[in-house]
């Protein structure tokens, strides 16, 4: 679609947004929110018809793109047959969801309990560890974030949580592996792995392993950067939790449905978690969807002992009709296949180029369609291009870099000091090349700021 100007229409949403309007994770009056008339496909623009390539998937949820055809046809006759019904009854739409969810889960994580989103799914998933196991701390990593309610905010590992943390809530948190700002002073991957598995047995038994009901992990950490972690510590992990009796919970809500390549993330380590939460990319984000698919072992404890926890609107046929829509796209269309090929052939190679010819790109790392630069004043000493939790002039060097993106068609997802390549999983080759050529202009202002 040919974006069409309309300056009028646009300076009347914008007056309206900053009138009314509260924005998440933000203070207001700092703030000058793009107002957006449109998008599709892998694109968004605004009312004065400038068009931008959306490298941020919405907030890693348009995994099948903006507005495709056949999800939109889905949510129109289910909203002409039944826009809404009570979660306590069985509808064909929750139904058929939690079905192809299911046949897609690794190993037994049959049952599907729907939330609204991924934070409401981690609240659950928390809910439901403790009264299987009777336990009330939680553990979880630094790098981490898990969402913005009152559990999830706290179980998060980045500056988001301070506010909101009252060391009251039960959680404790350790380190997880990453190589490239090692915590443990590892050089290979092996002794990454073996360190931070050590790290965190002592973690558990200094705790009290008898105090701890569940682990929480991402399985690929994603706004906190994106480091995949090495080989054998989820399976690690795994092992720790057997043996302790922990509840294993793995964050897919930005790591599932395809982006990775995969169904879900876990199947690229070969680890089943007992509890696994889900969202964004299960229908792309067109209506609030989101869930917790739930061991037989878990499940087998609420099925004669009701489970304390419901949302009006769990499972809503809208959003339900939307997720079988978009796993029948992702099936038929070769979605997920299309983001292997692409990490592999295409998305890793030119990360790859574009680091060599930037000083300012310290480390890439990723797969399928969920990347990250980690970017550096110096290669040498790695240290960050800003600060930890910088603002103000202290972030200078990344508004820098954001805005020249923006300039060459490019809308990236910047987190302190690193830009994330997460498109849509069915982006093309050709839309593609057109993002790395605005990274690469986009980086030679990061360079600047190099040493």
């Amino acid at each position: 679609m040919t974006p069409q100007p309309n300056p009028q229409a646009g300076a009347a949403v914008k007056a309206a947004d900053r009138a009314h309007v509260f924005h998440s994770w933000s203070a207001q009056e700092l703030i000058d929110p793009p107002a957006v008339a449109g998008a599709e496909g892998s694109y968004f623009w605004d009312y004065d018809g400038r068009r931008y390539l959306d490298f941020t998937s919405g907030l890693v949820f348009t995994n099948i793109g903006y507005q495709h055809p056949k999800v939109v046809a889905a949510i129109q006759e289910q909203a002409a047959k039944m826009t809404t019904f009570a979660p306590a009854f069985a509808v064909e739409a929750r139904s058929e969801a939690a079905r192809l969810i299911a046949e897609r889960t690794p190993g037994d994580l049959d049952k599907i309990f729907f939330t609204n989103g991924g934070a409401d799914a981690i609240e659950h998933a928390v809910r439901m560890a403790r009264l299987h196991t009777g336990r009330p701390k939680v553990l979880s990593a630094y790098r981490s974030y898990h969402g913005g309610t009152q559990q999830a905010i706290n179980l998060t590992g980045d500056p988001r949580r301070w506010a909101s943390d009252g060391a009251a809530a039960g959680v404790v948190h350790f380190w997880a592996p990453f190589l490239y700002r090692s915590r443990f002073y590892a050089e290979t991957e092996e002794q990454e792995t073996a360190r931070a598995l050590e790290h965190l047995e002592t973690t558990i038994a200094f705790e009290g392993p008898g105090t701890v009901a569940a682990i929480v992990l991402e399985t690929v950490p994603g706004t906190a950067g994106i480091m995949l972690p090495p080989p054998g510590y989820l399976a690690g992990v795994r092992e720790l939790c057997d043996r302790h009796g922990i509840v294993f919970v793995l964050d897919e809500v930005m790591a599932g449905f395809g982006r990775t390549g995969e169904w879900f993330a876990a199947d690229l380590f070969g680890v089943v978690p007992d509890l696994m939460t889900f969202a964004k990319g299960v229908n792309s984000g067109y209506v609030p969807l989101g869930g917790v698919a739930i061991s037989g072992r878990i499940a087998e404890t609420f099925a004669r002992r009701p489970y304390p926890g419901g949302l009006t609107y769990s499972g809503h046929p809208l959003a339900c009709a939307a997720a079988v829509a978009t796993i029948e796209v992702m099936a038929e269309e070769g979605v997920v296949e299309n983001a292997k090929r692409l990490g592999a052939d295409v998305v890793g190679p030119a990360l790859a180029t574009l680091a060599e010819r930037h000083p300012s790109v310290g480390e890439v790392r990723g797969t399928g369609m969920f990347w990250a630069l980690d970017l550096v004043r110096s290669r040498d000493t790695r240290e960050p291009l800003v600060p930890y939790n910088a603002a103000g002039e202290a972030n200078a060097p990344m508004a820098a870099f954001t805005a020249a993106a923006r300039q060459h068609g490019l809308w990236p997802f910047v987190n302190m000091n690193r830009t994330h390549v997460v498109p849509p999983c069915n982006v093309s080759e050709a839309e593609l090349k057109e993002g790395f050529e605005a990274l690469d202009a986009a980086l030679s202002v990061a360079d600047e700021y190099t040493v």
